[in-house]
């Protein structure tokens, strides 16, 4: 799932100046998904945040010390400037590289499974051994043909793309459900011989477009990252995300991240 805003956002990362990423300064698993780099300082405040992505390919900007910029081919509309940015990426320090944006979605990426893959084998593939890869970006649909039906799809046709790791969303409506997607997400990976599951978006869906009711959040949230941060499979995960009315009030960090007792 992904609003306006961050897609609007997203394309003129992708034509902004390059800058370049540093190393990350935690084991934590926790990142920041913005789409204002502004932001990530505030997320980072109390010393939890290890990375950080902006559904784009360049960073458009500076993020603090120590924070791991991870670039993301969102789709087919940045493939003319994919090249010159991932290279900068990586010459500047990323280690990861994500793949489209729930291409299982016709309002996102919007890609087949077989056109997917051949598009990851023609723009990705080859900076294996730079950076480790990471899948599509899937949702957690469970229509056939999208979620994780697409993903097995997907890497059926991709076997020799040199995929490390499973990237997928979730938005629902409460914790248990988050949890079964979460386990089904791990037995996906496995099963296609991958060792790692990112989360790369999640959120109750009725936090979709900013937090509903903030006493709620807090409590999954607080519920959320503690199993996350138990589970070895995962790891690394975003939530939905550094921004006002998410995480953020007037740009400092609100109850929801604090309430959760994030730290290292």
């Amino acid at each position: 799932m992904v609003s306006f805003t961050k897609l609007f956002t997203a394309g003129l990362m992708a034509t902004s100046a390059l800058a370049a990423p540093v190393k990350k300064r935690s084991t934590s698993k926790r990142g920041a998904a913005y789409n204002d780099v502004s932001t990530v300082s505030a997320m980072t405040s109390s010393g939890n945040v290890a990375w950080a992505y902006n559904w784009a390919m360049s960073l458009s900007g500076d993020l603090p010390t120590g924070i791991d910029f991870v670039p993301m081919l969102w789709g087919a509309k940045d493939f003319g400037g994919w090249v010159t940015a991932i290279e900068t990426a990586l010459s500047s320090g990323s280690e990861y590289i994500l793949g489209f944006n729930e291409p299982d979605i016709a309002s996102q990426a919007d890609m087949s499974a077989s056109d997917a893959a051949s598009y990851y084998m023609n723009y990705i593939t080859p900076y294996s051994g730079k950076a480790k890869l990471i899948s599509p970006a899937v949702s957690s649909s469970t229509n056939e043909g999208q979620g994780l039906s697409w993903f097995n799809s997907f890497m059926s046709q991709c076997s020799s793309c040199q995929i490390t790791g499973l990237a997928v969303h979730w938005y629902g409506t409460t914790i248990d459900e988050f949890k079964t997607f979460v386990q089904q997400a791990i037995t996906a990976a496995s099963d296609n011989s991958l060792s790692e599951v990112w989360i790369t978006e999640f959120a109750l869906s009725a936090d979709a477009g900013g937090i509903a009711d903030q006493a709620t959040t807090n409590a999954f949230i607080t519920e959320a990252i503690a199993y996350l941060d138990s589970e070895s499979a995962v790891t690394r995960y975003s939530y939905f995300m550094s921004a006002d009315n998410y995480l953020l009030t007037n740009g400092a960090l609100n109850t929801a991240w604090y309430e959760a007792k994030c730290e290292v």
